[in-house]
């Protein structure tokens, strides 16, 4: 009778060993890797303390603050595969766990309202007009106005719907920055196909905010030619006439620079949507964009700076070609035309 094979012994597993970066890193390095300082990584931390706090009973288990740093780490350049060589720790299964589950804490709604809102109530919108005043002198202004395309890889439905005028896939998104470079206002969700104007007009700041009468009036969002004029969103003159016209649209044009500039801002602070975001599906996409967003503004309220790379200028979104015009003047509402011929007429003649 042949002799029992001897037990294999089952080799303990090895972990690699986690810098503890909070501690070991100052403020300056951890806002270059992770674009927050440690007040900042701990107050996010915080804000999902609750929905991704899960006991565990695995070895080496990821703190909280270790799953937001993965987090801001990916988002700060695009790429999964340094947040597990970044003497982070964790393998790359991991990393793509911890993203996902870190992503949908982050960009539920109770968390975004609290740091994206749109001025509505007289003491809001009046802040927001002097901001805007002293940049170029254009009075009554709360916001400005534009889209921006995110790259993403194809999706497995829906293609053809994603691919915008450029040829590549995209998210179309819709944002609104203040005077001071804040985000007040985002809608991520339509595909790259799909036109500003309609973007705009099935939003609820055109719906409800505006459509309802929910802001004071007398205040107005900048926009590009491509957006329909309204009474609450001035556009530029396609041809303007000497004198009020000319003024107007040289006003108009420092002005809404504003939201160009944002926009640079944003995606130089994370670099994940500057180039093509491989994750799938479209909403994942949508997330991490959302998530951006809140988090540029959280910068903006602690004062921390965007990191300089290696010849780094101010940046200014780099858009698609301007859109198709709207329909000639004939064909569309004049309300909108009219009540832009007067605002300029009253604030922009030459001898105001």
């Amino acid at each position: 009778m042949a002799a029992p094979a001897p037990l294999r012994q089952r080799r303990p597993r090895r972990f690699r060993e986690r810098k503890d970066v909070l501690h070991d890193l100052d403020d300056g390095e951890l806002i270059k890797r992770y674009r927050l300082d440690r007040a900042g990584i701990i107050f996010v931390t915080d804000l999902v303390r609750g929905p991704l706090t899960n006991p565990t009973g695995r070895n080496q288990a990821l703190t909280l603050e270790m799953k937001i740093i993965v987090l801001l780490r990916y988002l700060a350049t695009g790429k999964m595969q340094l947040c597990s060589m970044d003497d982070l720790g964790p393998s790359q299964q991991t990393v793509s766990r911890v993203i996902t589950e870190t992503l949908m804490a982050l960009s539920s709604n109770a968390i975004l309202t609290q740091f994206i809102t749109f001025p509505i109530t007289p003491h809001e919108t009046q802040r927001k007009i002097v901001d805007f005043q002293q940049i170029a002198g254009f009075p009554g202004v709360i916001g400005a106005i534009d889209g921006t395309h995110v790259r993403i890889s194809a999706p497995s439905e829906f293609e053809g719907e994603y691919v915008n005028r450029k040829g590549y896939h995209s998210i179309n998104v819709q944002v609104i920055f203040d005077a001071k470079y804040k985000i007040t206002d985002i809608v991520v969700k339509w595909p790259g196909s799909v036109h500003d104007a309609r973007i705009l007009n099935e939003s609820s700041l055109n719906r409800v905010v505006f459509g309802r009468g929910m802001v004071p009036d007398g205040c107005h969002l900048l926009g590009d030619s491509g957006y329909p004029s309204k009474k609450w969103l001035l556009t530029p003159y396609l041809r303007p006439q000497p004198g009020p016209q000319s003024n107007y649209n040289s006003a108009h044009k420092i002005t809404r620079s504003v939201v160009e500039r944002g926009i640079g801002q944003l995606k130089r602070r994370f670099h994940v949507l500057h180039g093509e975001i491989r994750v799938q599906p479209p909403s994942k996409v949508c997330q991490i964009i959302k998530v951006c967003a809140m988090l540029h503004n959280i910068c903006k309220d602690r004062n921390i700076y965007i990191p300089a790379a290696e010849d780094d200028e101010e940046e200014v979104d780099d858009p698609l070609p301007l859109q198709p015009p709207q329909p000639p003047a004939a064909q569309r509402p004049r309300e909108g035309l009219l009540y832009r011929d007067e605002f300029a007429d009253l604030h922009f003649r030459n001898d105001n």
